[in-house]
């Protein structure tokens, strides 16, 4: 479909806002003037005639993008023409293709303009309106190309993140989503609450043949399926609206970076320790293999990581690929000596004193090898389990087999509740699927006495 089709596409969709503002417009003249006015009546038609003229400037400022990246596709064709020659002479251009030069972020951190400022601004009707609702939209489209998406779930009246924010959340707070991050990741699909993925319960068999001529195995195979429920992470925050419409900074950047911040430690535990039925994490997946481990020694953990290894290879038929394990426990196997007082454990192969080394200090990520695998501490794992209420786990797994999808943020604002004390409350949420049962048999976790708090 080339631009000219779009724009047209898109002036229909104008229209179509349109005519639904001058319908809204004229059921709320007419209601004021009838004698069955009502306050919740009058609301109604409000919010309806609002939500239809939010609609037009939307699409007006579609339509205007179009116009521009049609102007901009064919300023090219003339510049191209004034320096090659004729356009006979040249392979054609695909119809309707346009080269985009570096367009700036509309908002960018530490920027001009206040993604939150331009949200009160819609809400509440105040300054250049037109403006921010343009720059929202356009925003909007800018985060969809960059990230390759269509939509995302949400409802009437929210809009994506600007582009630097949705970094922070996916990009900047990986360091708090340690097993988030190194699990399989797909783009959560639009327009559901749960993912169902079929497997197979049983399967075919094959058999030698008694004889010749004789009947040959004949076993059905079985399938079922399993459930991944959509669950919704969100946050709010109450501001004044003086603080933003005053604040000389932009407080996108000081609520965004902690709301990022504890965004990344809620998905990590979700995808952890989350037990809610269709929404279980690592810890908590029925029939995985579970590794008891009772000796707090080192030489008794790196035995129990080699019998979690081998159930994945035996039971699962694939090798495993990654260990996780909380700080501590890392530590525990850096601080363990033989009995010449010499590291079990070098953190770096080829290390000459690994006890030394200062590459092995990572407070979470990615800290060396064991037993040919990478191994990564992640501080999100519990540390309050067990009978005691004081132990960790260790987690084995063939990550490709657990899938996180995961959609983008959202943001919306909201005057009401809060119109008496001018306050205004952000909400920001984002929506997020786990399927962790999948394959069981791929994850193995350590559990028991053993992971009873070290001693150094």
């Amino acid at each position: 479909m080339n631009l000219a089709q779009l724009r047209a596409q898109a002036q229909a969709r104008l229209e179509s806002a349109q005519a639904r503002l001058r319908v809204a417009e004229d059921e709320l003249t007419s209601l004021r003037q009838s004698t069955d006015l009502t306050v919740e009546g009058v609301t109604a038609a409000r919010e309806a005639r609002d939500a239809a003229r939010v609609l037009v400037t939307s699409n007006e400022a579609e339509v205007r993008d179009l116009d521009a990246d049609i102007a901009a596709a064919e300023a090219d064709d003339q510049a191209q023409r004034d320096t090659t020659g004729p356009a006979d002479t040249r392979a054609p251009r695909p119809e309707g293709v346009a080269r985009i030069t570096s367009e700036p972020e509309v908002y960018r951190k530490g920027g001009q303009h206040s993604y939150f400022r331009d949200q009160v601004a819609q809400q509440l009707g105040r300054g250049d309106v037109r403006a921010a609702v343009e720059r929202m939209t356009r925003n909007d489209k800018q985060v969809m190309e960059a990230r390759a998406l269509t939509t995302v779930d949400g409802a009437g009246g929210d809009f994506v993140p600007p582009l630097w924010m949705v970094s922070e959340f996916v990009e900047l707070a990986r360091a708090g989503r340690i097993v988030a991050d190194n699990v399989r990741q797909l783009a959560l699909p639009t327009g559901t609450d749960s993912i169902n993925l079929p497997r197979l319960a049983t399967g075919t068999a094959v058999a030698e043949q008694a004889t010749q001529n004789t009947a040959v195995q004949n076993t059905d195979a079985t399938t079922s399926s399993v459930t991944a429920a959509v669950a919704t992470i969100a946050g709010q925050q109450v501001v004044s609206v003086q603080l933003l419409e005053q604040s000389p900074i932009n407080m996108d950047d000081v609520l965004l970076a902690d709301l990022a911040a504890d965004y990344a430690i809620k998905l990590d535990t979700f995808v952890i320790n989350n037990n809610a039925a269709n929404k279980v994490g690592l810890l908590n997946v029925s029939g995985i293999n579970a590794v008891a481990i009772t000796a707090t020694t080192a030489t008794g953990l790196y035995a129990a990581i080699a019998n979690g290894i081998q159930l994945i290879n035996t039971n699962r038929f694939m090798p495993a690929t990654k260990i996780f394990m909380h700080p501590r426990r890392w530590a525990s196997l850096l601080a363990a000596v033989d009995t010449a007082g010499r590291p079990l454990v070098v953190p770096h192969a080829g290390a000459f004193n690994g006890m030394a080394d200062p590459g092995s200090n990572v407070a979470q990520g990615f800290v060396g090898t064991l037993q040919g695998l990478p191994v990564f501490v992640d501080p999100n794992i519990p540390t309050n389990l067990g009978a005691s209420t004081n132990e960790d786990r260790v987690i084995i797994a063939r990550t490709d087999d657990t899938i996180l999808y995961e959609g983008t943020p959202r943001s919306e604002v909201f005057r009401e509740p809060l119109a008496a004390q001018l306050s205004v409350l952000l909400r920001f949420y984002n929506y997020a699927a786990l399927h962790a049962s999948r394959l069981p048999k791929s994850i193995s976790v350590l559990a028991g006495v053993g992971l009873v708090p070290p001693t150094f």
